[in-house]
């Protein structure tokens, strides 16, 4: 990266957030490069940007003067986060040094111009995602299959957020041949916010599903929400959707008049209002598309329908199925991996969990699976006054398909929903903490046995693993 302090002036010549407030003039030359821009005192690189942001539970102005005598060349400050004594102080440390300061009314206002105005000068296609569930397997699927373009950077872990994507996006260079941001929301107006500042020429929703409604209160205000991702779409830009959902079809439609192509697997009854389908064979593990076959790089009916997304990205981009062969995907973490030990499979999709994505990781583990099938469940957080009813859907559809056992953590109403709905399985029992879980399970598990692992991020069910791994004492 390269940025001329010129630049940065034009960018903030009208201060994000509102009239009012501004920044001394330059005391460096207009024409000076910075290097690198930098939100973390612990990363900074001499001649790079500082920029102070405010988090929950940290603030970057109490590392500003830090970053100037470590040798940043400009620093970015938040005017109402400093007394007037302490930004004289700044100011005076920034005239010693020769640094530059800005002072903005919005820091991460000022982050998210600053990442846009450098998305500008990017020549790759950037690409942004978001969904109920499988956004981050989606934006794998689509860095796998844009890979045959040439280095593709995309999002990594889960910078999905204000500050998330500006990050990804500056970590961009000429060198790169496209772009994959991923965005994550918890209300109105966030992906709206993120739209606006990644521009993307392509933008996915995955689908729209029942997470976060206890926030936002319904499916269709979460559709409203996720369609804010066309706010920045680029004019002639595209929209990519899964075929067969009225409620995200009406949402799109207030939000978006132009390109979308809509994709769906054949058998499934959204042929018809689909723009591409694939016809999917589930026990071979491959996908055929166009008279080319795929195998599936992710296990599951579901992640097929996020790869028939990720080859319309594709597609737009030039890459055909033709020109795709084998996919290579490794998701972060919590999710798709398999463990094993002494002949027992566990199934670790613990990053997270929303109804929609539990019961299609119940229905991957009853297709896939030869021997018995327990399932470890936690609650699903945020989903408000539809929380017990989702709870209990979810323990049915696990009686529904015939698992040998079901474990639920959680010791409060949901749990009990749960236990109360499974009534009926073989092996049946509620606990209150992972470790309580991973207890339980050593005397139900024998070689042979397939164990799915599911829960919010907040339950951390992957504390489990350690003490399911771990050699037994004798």
């Amino acid at each position: 990266m390269a940025l001329r302090l010129a630049e940065l002036d034009a960018i903030w010549a009208e201060p994000p957030g509102g009239a009012g407030a501004g920044h001394p003039g330059s005391r460096l030359d207009s024409e000076t490069v910075l290097s690198a821009v930098s939100t973390d005192s612990r990363r900074l690189e001499p001649g790079g940007l500082f920029l102070a942001l405010v988090g929950e539970r940290h603030d970057g102005h109490a590392f500003v003067q830090q970053a100037i005598e470590a040798g940043s060349r400009a620093v970015v400050v938040q005017r109402d986060r400093l007394t007037s004594e302490a930004l004289a102080a700044l100011e005076q440390a920034a005239a010693e040094r020769s640094c530059q300061l800005w002072v903005v009314p919005d820091s991460l206002a000022a982050y998210q111009q600053l990442a846009r105005h450098w998305r500008r000068q990017l020549k790759a296609p950037v690409v942004a995602v978001t969904g109920s569930a499988g956004k981050t397997g989606t934006r794998e699927l689509i860095r796998a299959a844009l890979a045959r373009l040439g280095p593709v950077l995309a999002a990594s872990g889960n910078n999905n957020n204000d500050i998330g994507v500006p990050l990804t996006l500056l970590q961009a260079t000429s060198e790169h041949r496209a772009v994959v941001v991923e965005m994550g929301m918890r209300g109105l107006g966030e992906i709206d916010r993120l739209s606006r500042c990644a521009e993307p020429d392509v933008a996915v929703i995955t689908n729209i599903g029942t997470a976060h409604i206890g926030r936002l209160g319904s499916r269709e205000a979460i559709g409203q929400a996720k369609c804010e991702i066309a706010s920045g779409l680029r004019p002639g830009g595209l929209m990519v959707i899964p075929a067969g959902d009225p409620l995200l079809d009406a949402a799109l439609a207030s939000s978006w008049a132009g390109r979308v192509v809509r994709v769906a697997l054949a058998g499934e009854g959204f042929e018809a209002k689909a723009d591409w389908v694939g016809e999917l064979d589930e026990a071979e593990g491959l996908l055929w598309l166009d008279g080319h076959r795929l195998r599936l790089p992710l296990e599951g009916r579901h992640q097929a329908r996020n790869l028939m997304l990720a080859l319309a990205v594709a597609r737009e981009q030039g890459v055909g199925p033709d020109r795709l062969g084998h996919l290579e995907v490794d998701l972060p973490g919590g999710r798709s991996r398999r463990l094993e030990r002494g002949g027992v499979v566990l199934l670790d999709e613990t990053y997270n969990a929303s109804p929609e994505a539990v019961l299609a990781s119940l229905e991957l583990l009853a297709r896939h699976s030869s021997g018995r099938r327990f399932a470890v469940l936690g609650t699903m957080l945020e989903l408000g006054e539809q929380s017990l009813s989702l709870h209990r859907q979810v323990a049915q559809r696990a009686l529904d398909l015939g698992l040998e056992g079901l474990l639920i953590v959680d010791g409060g109403q949901e749990g009990a929903a749960m236990e109360a709905a499974a009534h009926g399985l073989g092996r049946l029992a509620r606990v209150s903490s992972p470790e309580a879980a991973a207890a339980e399970l050593r005397g139900w598990l024998a070689p042979g046995d397939t164990v799915l692992f599911k829960a919010s991020r907040g339950v951390a069910l992957e504390r489990a693993f350690p003490l399911l791994l771990e050699p037994q004492s004798s």
